[in-house]
């Protein structure tokens, strides 16, 4: 098993708003970075552990866990002319963007950015790292277990 951290601004899907969903399930669709893209489609299994993180809102920070539900398919967003994810370069026969679905584990307190940064045993994390912008990224056991512990 998997480790990662996936970045959602709230006014498009929050933890709550996954909570209150159906079957508390969500497509990851959107993505437009191929190296996310690729964490998808290339590594995340059915199982992986994902903390849920609220990004570009006023006190961004993990706010969740959830866990991939179902392997990577082509991106139906890509597809769309409508869409702002649309991708005239996509075809149905070569698709350029994958998504994962994600369901809810559960929701946990919100474990701020500033208090991420301020845990000596999380300076390697990528999501602290300056410059770093990818909406998912891996977490290593030992950074998972430490955060697990703070939540």
């Amino acid at each position: 098993m998997r480790f990662w951290l996936m970045k959602s601004e709230p006014s498009e899907m929050s933890i709550d708003g996954l909570a209150a969903r159906p079957e508390q399930t969500v497509a990851w669709d959107g993505v437009r970075n191929y190296q996310a893209r690729n964490f998808m489609r290339n590594q995340m299994q059915v199982g992986d552990l994902v903390l849920f993180y609220h990004s570009s809102c006023p006190e961004p920070g993990i706010a969740g866990i959830v866990k991939v539900s179902q392997l990577a398919y082509p991106d139906e967003t890509q597809f769309d002319p409508v869409s702002k994810y649309f991708d005239p370069k996509a075809t149905r026969e070569n698709p350029r963007w994958f998504n994962v679905e994600i369901r809810f584990v559960r929701k946990t307190r919100l474990l701020s950015l500033k208090e991420l940064r301020s845990y000596p045993e999380l300076a390697g994390m990528r999501i602290l790292q300056k410059g770093n912008r990818l909406s998912i990224t891996p977490v290593d056991p030992a950074e998972w277990k430490f955060i697990e512990a703070k939540l």
